[in-house]
C-alpha cells in the first residue's frame, strides 16, 4: 500500500494561525471592565469608601448651608412684643389667701347708719391689722347699679359684717344683702359677722338664727369683737 505524502508545512500553519488570530480578535474586542462605582449600588460604594479609610460619598446633592440656630423664646417675642414675665414665687404666693380678695370686710348698713358705719370702718382699718374695708358710699362706682354693686362688694371681700338695726331690717336692700351673703357663702364659717346693734334678740333675724351674732353692747359697741372675728377668719386662709 503506497503510503501518504506527508502535508505541507504551509498547509499545517495555517489553521494554527487562523486560530491564533481569532484569540487576538476576542480578546481586542473584549468588552472594558466596568468602573465600582458604575457597577455597584450607591450604598455599595458607600460600604468600600468607608473600607478603604475614605469619607463616604452620598449619592444625594449637597446639603444646603445649615440655617441659624432657633431660640426657645417666648410667642410674645417672635411678634415683636416685650416678653411677658412668668410670676415669681411671691407674686404666686399673693394670689391666694388675703390677697385674693380686694377687701377683707364688707359693711352692709342701712343709709340711717351711715355714721354708725362709718364708725366701725375707722375701727377696723385703724387696727393694727389695717383691714382693709368696703364702704358703700365711698367705694362703690359712681354710675354704677346697685343690684351689681352690691353682688361685686359681697364677692369681692373675703368677711361680710351686717350691721343689724331697726333701719337695716327695714331696708329692702339690706336684706338683700344679708341674702346674698348668705347665698355666697353657705358653708364658709365666720366669714358674715352679724352685728346687732341698739335691738334685742327677740328683733334678731329669723334668716340668722344659726349663727352666733355679735352684742352691740359689748367692748367699743362691738367693735373689738368684730374685728377678732375678721382675723380669726383671714388666718384660715394663708
Amino acid at each position: 500500500m503506497a503510503s501518504s505524502s506527508p502535508i505541507p508545512a504551509t498547509q499545517s500553519k495555517k489553521p494554527r494561525g487562523k486560530i491564533a488570530d481569532w484569540f487576538r480578535q476576542a480578546l481586542l474586542k473584549k468588552p472594558k471592565k466596568m468602573d465600582v462605582s458604575e457597577e455597584s449600588h450607591p450604598s455599595e460604594g458607600l460600604q468600600t469608601a468607608a473600607q478603604d479609610g475614605l469619607p463616604p460619598q452620598s449619592s444625594s446633592s449637597p446639603p444646603s448651608c445649615s440655617s441659624p440656630p432657633s431660640y426657645n423664646s417666648h410667642p410674645s417675642c417672635s411678634s415683636g412684643m416685650a416678653p411677658t414675665l412668668q410670676p415669681t414665687q411671691k407674686d404666686t404666693s399673693c394670689s391666694s389667701g388675703r390677697w385674693s380678695k380686694d377687701y377683707d370686710v364688707c359693711v352692709c348698713h342701712s343709709e340711717e347708719d351711715l355714721e354708725a358705719a362709718q364708725e366701725l370702718v375707722s375701727y377696723l382699718e385703724g387696727s393694727q391689722a389695717s383691714l382693709r374695708c368696703f364702704l358703700q358710699l365711698r367705694d362703690a362706682t359712681p354710675g354704677g347699679a346697685i343690684v351689681s354693686e352690691l353682688c361685686q362688694a359681697l364677692s369681692s371681700s373675703h368677711c361680710r359684717v351686717l350691721l343689724i338695726t331697726s333701719g337695716f331690717l327695714r331696708d329692702p336692700w339690706c336684706k338683700y344683702q344679708m341674702l346674698q351673703a348668705l347665698t355666697e357663702a353657705p358653708g364658709a364659717e365666720g366669714c358674715t359677722i352679724p352685728l346687732l346693734s341698739g335691738l334685742t334678740r327677740a328683733a334678731y333675724p329669723p334668716e340668722l338664727r344659726f349663727m352666733y351674732y355679735v352684742d352691740g353692747r359689748g367692748r367699743d359697741g362691738g367693735f373689738y369683737q368684730v374685728k377678732e372675728a375678721v382675723m380669726r377668719y383671714l388666718e384660715t386662709l394663708s
